[in-house]
């Protein structure tokens, strides 16, 4: 993704400074390789990783992010991030379907987290949006507090923006803001 929006039209309702933590995982650092039918021009993980931060930075969020094609990297990274993150969005991606480890460690955090993905991964493989493989059920939509897929790199738009919204919402999660 050679150009990335350095303007978005939505405001947030919150002043509190959000930390969120993006998490890609296997086959993700791959990402400017993949197939382009599933996953656009996007160049790189580092691009992705930009355009992330760009809406961030634009709703006065801090992003942290992460790709590794190692789940024990992504485990030690949500041990040593969760002191310091309000909420995680993840793509799975490798782990869709196995993952045990890293869902167990993003619930033991105790907060919020979006999965996301490129493609829908509910979709058949003849489908516009769905998987060369697919459809796919994902060990990690049953503990998610939301999910984002089937638009591309739109899909972290999507997570990010609705997950600071609601950290943003004083009754999110039945619970008081900080």
């Amino acid at each position: 993704m050679d150009e990335t929006p350095t303007q978005y039209a939505w405001q947030r309702p919150g002043q509190r400074n959000l930390h969120i933590t993006l998490i890609d995982g296997p086959n993700m650092p791959n990402l400017g390789n993949r197939n382009k039918r599933v996953y656009g021009p996007i160049s790189s993980i580092e691009a992705l990783h930009d355009y992330v931060k760009q809406i961030g930075a634009s709703l006065g969020v801090t992003v942290e992010t992460i790709a590794s094609n190692h789940e024990g990297n992504i485990l030690d990274f949500i041990h040593e991030s969760a002191t310091r993150t309000d909420a995680y969005i993840l793509n799975p991606a490798g782990l869709t379907k196995t993952g045990e480890p890293t869902r167990h460690a993003l619930e033991e955090t105790g907060k919020p987290w979006v999965e996301t993905h490129f493609s829908n991964i509910s979709a058949p493989p003849w489908s516009g949006r769905g998987l060369p493989g697919g459809p796919w059920e994902s060990n990690f939509t049953r503990s998610a507090t939301g999910m984002s897929m089937g638009l591309r790199h739109h899909s972290y738009l999507g997570a990010f923006v609705s997950l600071v919204s609601a950290l943003d919402d004083a009754d999110f999660l039945g619970k008081q803001a900080e």
